[in-house]
C-alpha cells in the first residue's frame, strides 16, 4: 500500500455538520518533530485562533505536540476539509517564512472523530492537553506552552 493511500480513504464518507463537535488530528510531514521549537508551534496556534475569530469553529481544546496537532472543535461554518485545509496551508506558509524554507510541513489528510454531545467533553479536553505530560515532555501540564482548553 502506498505511504499516503490511507489518508485519502479518510475523506470517503466524511460528513461535516454545523454545530457538530469533532476531534481532529493531523501530523507533520514524516512525523518530523518540527514543533519542538515552540515558536513554530505558536504559528499553528495563531491559525487556530484565526479560525475561531473568523467564526469557522469554536475551539474547545487543543495541543500542538512536536509532530502532530489534536484539536477539539465545534464546527460553525464551512466543512471540516475546508477548515483543515486553511489551518494547514496558512500555518505552513508562516512556518516556511519563519524558517526561510519551502518544505512540506503537514502530511496529507487528517483524522476526525465525531463526538456526541453526551460524551464527556471536559474529560476529553483534559486527555488532549495532558498529551505532553504522558509523552514525558514536561512534569506539569502548565509547563508546556502549546495547549489550551475552554474549561481549564
Amino acid at each position: 500500500m502506498p505511504k499516503h493511500a490511507h489518508s485519502h480513504s479518510l475523506r470517503h464518507g466524511r460528513l461535516s455538520e454545523i454545530s457538530q463537535i469533532y476531534l481532529l488530528t493531523t501530523v507533520t510531514q514524516n512525523r518530523h518533530p518540527l514543533f519542538k521549537d515552540w515558536r513554530l508551534g505558536r504559528l499553528v496556534v495563531s491559525e487556530l485562533k484565526r479560525a475561531e475569530e473568523q467564526s469557522l469553529v469554536q475551539s474547545l481544546a487543543w495541543v500542538v505536540m512536536p509532530d502532530h496537532l489534536h484539536w477539539l472543535i465545534e464546527l460553525k461554518q464551512n466543512s471540516l476539509s475546508r477548515v483543515m485545509q486553511q489551518i494547514k496551508a496558512r500555518s505552513a506558509i508562516a512556518i516556511n517564512k519563519a524558517t526561510q524554507s519551502q518544505n512540506r510541513v503537514w502530511q496529507r489528510g487528517y483524522h476526525d472523530t465525531t463526538l456526541r454531545t453526551e460524551n464527556d467533553l471536559k474529560k476529553l479536553a483534559r486527555y488532549i492537553v495532558a498529551n505532553p505530560l504522558r509523552a514525558g515532555l514536561v512534569k506539569r501540564i502548565g509547563d508546556y506552552p502549546l495547549w489550551d482548553a475552554i474549561w481549564l
